[in-house]
């Protein structure tokens, strides 16, 4: 049985307001805001059996796990732990973000473009380094959680520094991906372990704001380039049996058609400037669904945005493919970077082909700044797509969980040369699930 961890960061703090750093200083508190949002996530997990609370001591995060305490039923009280202690900036720490990148430009360049190399000098002369610090503090935190908890479902509330850092190391993305997650006030993440650290992980939803009333999370200051909604399909007949479909154009069923319809209604009222998607017919027609809420977005597809090549496998059962080709199905469950598909493709085709579709995208329309575009396609398209976002590998492919409907979001900050940023990943709210995705698990 998986363990599943929820992780939120704090609410709104009088120095988020001031947009000042904070690292591990304690006089920052939560705003009213701060607060009303904390009560909110508080209701989102309302009917999750949390086995424990931790937090972080510093009391904006021990505030918000209080807070989201008094709304759940039956869980004992949070529980301070000083691995959830924010990142260690202490020469940064009470200056406005403007006065650092006056004060340290050459510090605050590193940080954002190089963060696992970014080093702080005390005033003793010693040096360490923040980024590759707070992840080693993280993943320490995560062998002691995982020993206590196992097949248990717990709640983390801690802060922006630290939680990418939990994120990172939980599947052995490198700390130099820092800069490339964000955390959202009051967001909500879902993770899933298998074992213990080092075995499968799966990121079911990463910076979850919809139950904040936040559709989407908002750009990052300096902000000018691109941002891209990578949407799955709508559920098919074969996902709802299990059977995998690969190649074969199967469309969309009664309920698939419903859940591009939420998707359109949860994104109305973002501004599209184009669309993307798989010529097949279940994302093309998900896409043509959301569209019509933007009836004056033309659709484009291209064709390396088809789904997987499974061969032989398309149209069986996983019972049926264990009969007939022994052992190959749970070597892809297990080593899925290994398996060449009987007369269909291996991972690292679809790897590069999507993945080439994606740049072509990035690039054609990072020509005019500000843009904001729909991808649609499919479960291992998106999959292999977001592994290279995230610094994942081909083998990777199970630690992303791609829902039928669910919303991504990319921003491409200064466009298609800057490093691709992941505001939310796998939102499904919209379907009426609350924070947890329960679309069909179905084959790919």
């Amino acid at each position: 049985m998986a363990t599943r961890v929820i992780i939120v960061r704090h609410g709104q703090s009088s120095y988020n307001a001031l947009k000042m750093i904070q690292g591990r200083c304690d006089e920052s508190v939560l705003t009213d805001k701060g607060r009303a949002d904390a009560a909110t996530v508080g209701q989102a997990l309302q009917g999750i059996n949390f086995a424990a609370i931790y937090c972080s001591p510093l009391q904006r995060a021990k505030q918000t796990a209080e807070i989201i305490h008094q709304q759940l039923d039956g869980v004992p009280a949070p529980t301070p732990s000083a691995c959830l202690l924010e990142i260690n900036l202490p020469q940064w720490e009470k200056l406005l973000k403007t006065e650092v990148k006056e004060k340290y430009p050459e510090a605050y360049r590193l940080w954002h473009e190089n963060p696992a190399e970014f080093a702080m000098t005390h005033a003793d002369g010693s040096e360490h380094y923040p980024v590759k610090d707070l992840y080693d503090q993280a993943q320490q935190f995560w062998q002691e959680l995982l020993a206590k908890h196992q097949g248990e479902t717990v709640l983390i509330v801690a802060h922006n520094g630290i939680n990418r850092c939990l994120l990172m190391s939980a599947a052995g993305i490198p700390p130099s991906k820092y800069q490339s997650i964000q955390q959202s006030n009051c967001c909500i993440n879902v993770v899933n372990f298998a074992g213990q650290l080092g075995d499968i992980v799966q990121f079911e939803s990463i910076n979850q704001t919809a139950h904040l009333g936040v559709t989407l999370p908002s750009y990052r200051p300096g902000h000018n380039g691109l941002r891209l909604l990578l949407v799955r399909h709508g559920e098919t007949n074969w996902n709802r049996e299990g059977r995998f479909q690969g190649t074969m154009d199967i469309p969309l069923n009664e309920n698939g058609q419903a859940q591009a319809a939420k998707a359109q209604a949860f994104l109305k009222d973002v501004n599209l400037d184009f669309a993307v998607t798989s010529p097949m017919s279940r994302p093309k027609e998900t896409a043509e669904i959301i569209l019509q809420a933007h009836p004056q977005i033309q659709l484009a597809t291209h064709p390396q945005l088809e789904e997987i090549g499974h061969g032989l496998w398309e149209g069986k059962l996983e019972s049926e493919i264990e009969a007939d080709f022994p052992g190959m199905l749970q070597e892809w469950q297990t080593k899925p970077e290994t398996v060449q598909m009987p007369e269909g493709e291996n991972l690292q085709q679809v790897w590069d082909r999507a993945n080439q579709a994606w740049d072509e995208i990035v690039a054609q329309y990072s020509q005019t700044s500000n843009q904001v575009g729909l991808v649609v396609a499919h479960d291992a398209i998106n999959k292999v797509i977001l592994c290279r976002v995230m610094g994942l590998q081909p083998k990777d492919i199970w630690a992303v969980k791609q829902g039928n409907c669910a919303v991504t979001v990319v921003d491409y900050l200064q466009g298609a040369d800057s490093e691709p940023v992941l505001q939310a990943m796998n939102i499904t709210s919209h379907l009426g699930f609350g924070v947890i995705d329960k679309t069909a698990a179905g084959a790919l």
